[in-house]
């Protein structure tokens, strides 16, 4: 088996231990470790989603939708608490999105002051190309570097320390 290379946070905790030998840095290491994985995959996705006309945070939009199922209609409170988005930059995207055709808004009949945001055809089409191309990148990255025991280990792993926030 072949030594995995040092990396810029093998680096970091380094230079801790050299000026403070005293301190365990592997929480360090691994939240340094998420947070470089999550900027480079992000970065990755944003030009990926870019293809297809949109942006990530549109894309979240869109495959909010697109996942609550037929008839694919949420109220923006939904949406904005499901993408963790301010009502005021939901209506930006909402609004982006409805310009584009992927989207429209309409009154809520149950609410004479709410409204509902229901997915096109071409926006499902555009979520449903785009969280397919998406993923077959992370798959090419992924299965790149682990072996499936190992993604499930590491996606096992993840969970738990997610769960602990």
């Amino acid at each position: 088996m072949t030594a995995t290379p040092r990396d810029p946070v093998d680096a970091i905790t380094a230079q801790w231990a050299e000026v403070r030998p005293d301190l365990d840095t592997v929480p360090m290491a691994v939240y340094g470790r998420i947070y470089r994985i999550s900027r480079a995959m992000g970065d990755r996705i944003e030009k990926e989603y870019k293809r297809f006309g949109i942006s990530r945070g549109e894309f979240d939009v869109l495959a909010t939708l697109r996942r609550s199922g037929e008839p694919y209609t949420l109220s923006p409170r939904q949406l904005s608490a499901t993408t963790m988005l301010t009502t005021g930059g939901m209506t930006g995207r909402l609004d982006k999105l409805e310009k584009a055709g992927l989207l429209s808004r309409s009154p809520d009949p149950n609410d004479r002051r709410g409204l509902r945001v229901t997915l096109s055809e071409k926006g499902r089409e555009i979520v449903d190309e785009s969280v397919t191309a998406g993923l077959e990148m992370q798959h090419e990255v992924l299965d790149g570097v682990l072996d499936a025991a190992e993604a499930e280990q590491l996606n096992g792993l993840l969970r738990k320390l997610l769960s602990a926030h």
